[in-house]
């Protein structure tokens, strides 16, 4: 790899945004494309799928065999809550290997007792969410039920467009909870991105099965093309 693209490689890595180098295994070419330049590359299909599954792979367009080394930011998952189905999810997601930190200000939930081995932040959203670096690559589960800690943690979420936005509720909790969004400047394209009720469909009733719907619906909003994804809601 000639140091030009080395460097360029580092960097992008540093700031967390996706890149993938393309050799052509014949003659040992390379050629660096970020993620933002996939539409208007001759590779799109294969860079995009590439970097969905999150896997280096080799392919052959043209008659050239390629081979695309994925470089691609470490999932986050923050969890505005440190209730029960916290409990269950914090464990799944580091098992999926997402860096997973918990955030909530009241003590009695947030403590190391209950959450081993897990970052816990106990701030109040406008405090504990900006040091996190919160972004694309960043799943964020807001299940407190308490309006004075969710609402304000998914308007971070919104700024910081992370790739996935799930929050606890029914449709009606939801749909209160949207118009107090509203009402603080949240747009209707940010509120449509939140999976409300959280989690896939399976019938999910206790925290440790509600945490597997969570987690597989964050999969499916990672790995899935957009027709897919809409099959798997």
């Amino acid at each position: 790899m000639k140091v030009e693209t080395l460097k360029e490689l580092n960097a992008e890595r540093a700031a967390r945004r996706p890149v993938i180098v393309v050799t052509d295994t014949a003659n040992g070419e390379q050629r660096l494309v970020k993620a933002k330049d996939f539409a208007a590359d001759p590779l799109n299909a294969e860079l995009s799928k590439a970097l969905r599954m999150g896997k280096s792979t080799n392919v052959e367009v043209g008659g050239k065999k390629l081979f695309l080394n994925v470089y691609a930011p470490t999932a986050k998952l923050v969890i505005i809550g440190a209730v029960h189905i916290s409990q269950a999810l914090a464990p799944l997601a580091r098992s999926l290997d997402y860096d997973v930190t918990v955030v909530d200000p009241r003590t009695a939930f947030a403590s190391p007792e209950r959450f081993p081995d897990v970052p816990l932040v106990a701030e109040w959203p406008d405090v504990a969410l900006p040091p996190l670096n919160v972004d694309h690559y960043t799943a964020f589960v807001a299940v407190t039920h308490d309006p004075k800690i969710d609402d304000p943690a998914l308007l971070h979420a919104f700024e910081r467009e992370c790739f996935y936005i799930g929050a606890l509720g029914s449709r009606k909790t939801h749909a209160k909870r949207g118009e107090r969004l509203r009402a603080q400047g949240a747009k209707e394209s940010d509120i449509a991105r939140i999976h409300a009720p959280i989690g896939l469909d399976i019938g999910a009733v206790s925290p440790s099965e509600i945490a597997v719907a969570i987690m597989a619906e964050i999969t499916a909003t990672l790995r899935l093309p957009p027709k897919e994804k809409e099959v798997a809601a």
